[in-house]
């Protein structure tokens, strides 16, 4: 799995929101400024998450885009899935699973790929845009961090 610049700068706007959430509409500019974007590519990657429900537009002078769900209840792979695609490092799950069944030559390599692509969904699913945004202290991104530290790495 590789998150994109793209889809980097939509988890960083998707964090300004979320940090402004009780605050109504946010005008891009505002947001691309606190969260240091290019807007031109901001209102781009704005208007892929409107049309994907994740974020509202507000027209008019105290207009601008705010997150039409608490932060509490968007997940991080909500936002990469959107942006960047399947969180499998080649295809997405069903694909590698295909793959196990097809070729069993190549069978214990799909399944390692396969078992990377649920990790990093398990921790991308299990934490939200509420964990991060609290400096990385919220419960469920200390959990997603732990899951990675259970086995240890071989040397």
């Amino acid at each position: 799995m590789k998150i994109s610049q793209k889809g980097l700068y939509a988890l960083q706007a998707i964090m300004t929101l979320a940090r402004r959430h009780d605050q109504g509409a946010i005008k891009i500019r505002d947001i691309a400024a606190e969260s240091d974007l290019p807007e031109k590519f901001l209102e781009l990657i704005l208007l892929e998450m409107k049309n994907a429900r994740i974020v509202d537009s507000v027209r008019g002078a105290r207009g601008g885009y705010r997150l039409r769900r608490d932060p509490s209840d968007l997940p991080l792979s909500d936002i990469i899935r959107l942006i960047d695609g399947p969180l499998a490092p080649m295809g997405d799950a069903e694909q590698l699973r295909g793959l196990i069944a097809k070729d069993a030559d190549h069978r214990a390599l799909y399944e390692v790929f396969l078992e990377v692509r649920d990790a990093a969904a398990k921790i991308l699913e299990n934490t939200t845009i509420a964990d991060i945004v609290g400096g990385g202290k919220g419960k469920k991104a200390k959990t997603g961090a732990a899951v990675l530290k259970k086995r240890p790495a071989a040397g």
